[in-house]
């Protein structure tokens, strides 16, 4: 794997997130509840769920057209956004 500014800043804002994800469930505990998805999640499944489905959607995108990965971008920060507030 070749070691790129985006691949570093990939990697540098998951665990940006994570870390953010563990301050904020020490200083707000989370309950599980139910969205959206057929199952009851905390704020932990639904940021893995979010990764995972804007995994997806920059894989697909680069499947199925030849338009800037920018717009897939666009569009998978939208999805993930919605996922972690109704899911």
């Amino acid at each position: 794997m070749a070691w790129t500014w985006p691949t570093g800043l990939f990697f540098i804002s998951v665990g940006v997130m994570l870390m953010t994800m563990i301050v904020i469930e020490i200083k707000w505990p989370g309950i599980d509840r139910r969205g959206f998805l057929p199952m009851i999640t905390s704020r932990g499944d639904r940021l893995f769920i979010s990764l995972l489905s804007t995994a997806y959607i920059h894989l697909v995108w680069l499947a199925m057209t030849t338009l800037p990965l920018v717009f897939a971008s666009v569009l998978a920060t939208a999805a993930a956004i919605v996922v972690m507030k109704w899911g």
